[in-house]
């Protein structure tokens, strides 16, 4: 057995350990959102689809030899195809500049596009080996159980998918884990060659094993009511799983830390049902659900008010509980190995099925994301139906507390639903899209001078306006005058000014928003905003007549619809450098800045449009993430002051913070920043930085961790202030 299992464990774990890499390459050019995770899983989805189709056709209709022929030949193909691409592009796996998006209004063919051309072929052999060699090693040990294989083979995966956020996300770059990945893919092929040899040896020796334990008779065919079941137990926890990762994605930050946890919890239910079936033991797994289900009701309720590490456990004791009564189920009808085949392509169907049902349908049926609670009320069901057959000879008290559970499944499937809907009372837009769930709140319609629309991504506030004509024209939010922003563009008047330059700055600023950055500008000046999301350009432009702080600006604006790093770009190919005085970095998906955006390449670009005393305002307010000593490493490679500016909440402002970034050591020292309501500090680094983020080499993991004050130390101003020279 033991080739057999090196193979099976080092399919499943490059299969999964590919899926974070491939994840890491779409992610910068399609908007950082969660929409690029849970597409690259439907691919995924598909893609295993096609594996196991291709196993059961081959392991069904063809003579062992035959079989081994075939998918020898097949695996060589796929071998070739990653070496000519290393000929050709330098890379294994890593798309070429041809693959960024052209349109973002409809990006999901082309990202799907993007992952077949990266490792279409090569996912397919992966996904195929373990159902396809599980039949070999029937076929040539019979009477012995294949399904210990499966186990070792959800195993790899786990294994893979922990270790990539903590072991080598953080420390190894993207290039070079390509090219281990492709030196395992060989080493795989190698394991898959000796396999091959035993069922050859074998071949004509064997007959059709039998699996005593398995509940299908061997010589019956799974009928359609018992497909159907597979089907429906698949495709329940395969949408459990990602709507999970939307919702914490959404919430929290979009990246391979937070991809892979929910992914990891999911078949690790998988490995543990289909080891020992009292694992999923009824009455303890639905203890378990209510309890995290309630939990679930708790941390949707609270928002950003609780904890990472809580909303994380919650959902993800969810998720087991979710994941672990489905496929407890699945074991229970499982069939025996003449039958593997099947058995494995119907809930692959299940789970792509899963996969077009959140990607496909649910942004179609639903405005929010619906499909959550949906699906943990759909296990809350199928956990019921299981409490309906009444044991034999069952006890008053066994049968009580039957009930008992029974009316506590309902209990929090409506309270969880009731939660979602009542969120809904005070919603008068909601629009979802690839980019997620926005949202227009009307907040204090009854106080007259209070009365706002606010706008909102996730959980997150982006933004509001006054309705009152009086304050309606005035920066709120994070964008005051006050703010790290409204600091760097009044010093640069300011500056402008004081040697008698003409007036007129000109702004840019990544992330829309409701346009509230428009409110801080002159007549002379002009500003530029970067937007990818076509449904917060629509809003921030009068679209419902919420929102005017574009209509009303004094000065020039100007919106540039797509992804904001990649529309830089493209102006420097034009040789169209805008020289801003300002550039504010303002992108959040929910209440993360995409890493992209914030890597060292990403902060170089941006200088190069800055005009030669020009200044960068980092947008760092973040509930989990401290996005700090990022920002401070990147300051000190580029030879920039760095001054950190704290605003309080208050009636017009909310908390924000933010890092204003200059080639000038005086220029937070002037009367702008020493008489404004907000903290001002001025940062640098002692010795060489924790860590930084590259295009290559970045981690949210990373980010997580506490800022060492020690390590930051406040120079001290000069004790007179001189004017510059100029701005």
């Amino acid at each position: 057995m033991a080739r057999y299992a090196v193979a099976i464990f080092t399919s499943a774990f490059l299969l999964f350990g590919v899926q974070p890499l491939v994840g890491r390459y779409a992610l910068p050019w399609y908007g950082g959102t969660s929409g690029v995770w849970t597409t690259c899983m439907l691919f995924f989805q598909t893609a295993l689809l096609a594996g196991y189709g291709y196993a059961h056709v081959v392991s069904s209709r063809l003579r062992p030899r035959a079989q081994v022929r075939l998918h020898l030949g097949v695996l060589a193909i796929a071998v070739a195809a990653l070496g000519v691409r290393a000929l050709l592009t330098g890379s294994t796996l890593a798309p070429g500049p041809e693959w960024r998006p052209l349109d973002e209004h409809a990006p999901v063919l082309r990202l799907l596009g993007m992952l077949t051309w990266m490792v279409g072929l090569p996912f397919v052999v992966l996904g195929a080996t373990g159902p396809l060699l599980q039949s070999w090693f029937a076929s040539a040990r019979p009477g012995r159980s294949p399904y210990v294989l499966y186990a070792l083979s959800n195993a790899g995966s786990l294994l893979s998918l922990l270790g990539y956020p903590f072991l080598i996300e953080p420390w190894v770059s993207r290039g070079a884990q390509t090219w281990a990945w492709s030196a395992g893919f060989l080493c795989f092929g190698f394991a898959c060659v000796a396999c091959a040899r035993d069922v050859l040896a074998r071949a004509g020796e064997s007959s059709p094993a039998v699996d005593a334990s398995a509940p299908v008779e061997e010589g019956r065919r799974p009928g359609l009511g018992l497909t159907l079941k597979w089907l429906g137990l698949s495709g329940c926890a395969s949408v459990l799983l990602l709507a999970t990762t939307n919702q914490l994605s959404q919430d929290v930050a979009a990246g391979p830390f937070l991809w892979v946890l929910p992914l990891a919890v999911y078949l690790l239910t998988f490995i543990l049902a289909f080891a020992r079936e009292s694992t999923a033991e009824r009455p303890r797994t639905a203890l378990l659900l209510i309890g995290s289900v309630a939990l679930v009701a708790y941390a949707h309720k609270q928002g950003p008010n609780i904890g990472l590490l809580w909303q994380v456990l919650f959902y993800a004791a969810a998720l087991y509980a979710g994941a672990m009564v489905c496929h407890g189920a699945l074991y229970r009808l499982r069939p025996a190995p003449r039958h593997l085949g099947a058995f494995y392509l119907w809930v692959s169907t299940g789970g792509v099925l899963g996969g077009v049902f959140v990607n496909l349908l649910a942004p179609v049926l639903f405005r929010v994301y619906w499909e959550y609670p949906l699906a943990l009320a759909a296990c809350c069901a199928i956990t019921m139906a299981g409490m309906l057959r009444r044991p034999s000879q069952e006890s008053l008290l066994a049968r009580l507390q039957r009930v008992l559970r029974g009316a506590m499944l309902v209990t929090v499937s409506l309270n969880m639903a009731l939660i979602t809907a009542g969120e809904q009372s005070r919603v008068r837009y909601s629009e979802r899209g690839f980019f997620g769930v926005v949202q227009v709140l009307e907040q204090v319609p009854s106080v007259p001078s209070q009365h706002q629309f606010t706008l909102r991504h996730g959980i997150t506030t982006h933004g509001w306006q006054f309705v009152d004509p009086s304050k309606r024209k005035k920066a709120t939010s994070y964008f005051t005058e006050d703010s790290g922003l409204g600091l760097a563009i009044a010093e640069q008047r300011r500056l402008r000014q004081a040697v008698g330059l003409p007036a007129g700055l000109r702004v840019g600023v990544l992330g829309l928003g409701v346009g509230t950055s428009a409110a801080l500008l002159e007549p002379e000046d002009s500003l530029c905003f970067y937007e990818i999301n076509p449904t917060i350009i629509a809003l921030a432009r009068g679209q419902q007549g919420f929102f005017s702080y574009l209509l009303d600006a004094r000065g020039a604006v100007e919106v540039v619809e797509g992804d904001a790093r990649i529309s830089l770009e493209r102006e420097l190919e034009r040789g169209q450098p805008r020289g801003f005085d300002v550039l504010a970095l303002d992108v959040f998906s929910s209440d993360a800045i995409p890493v992209h955006l914030l890597t060292e390449e990403a902060v170089a670009l941006y200088l190069r449009h800055l005009a030669p005393h020009g200044v960068l305002a980092l947008h760092i307010s973040n509930q989990y993430l401290d996005l700090l000593p990022v920002t401070l490493a990147h300051a000190r490679a580029s030879g920039l002051f760095a001054t950190l500016v704290y605003q309080e909440s208050r009636a017009d402002a909310l908390r924000s913070t933010w890092v204003v970034l200059s080639p000038d050591r005086e220029f937070s020292w002037g009367p702008t920043f020493t008489r404004t309501l907000s903290s001002v500090r001025r940062l640098s680094l002692r010795g060489p930085p924790d860590f930084t983020w590259t295009d290559e080499r970045s981690s949210v993991l990373l980010a997580l961790r506490s800022v060492v004050w020690e390590r930051l130390a406040e120079p001290e101003p000069p004790p007179a202030r001189a004017e510059p020279a100029g701005p």
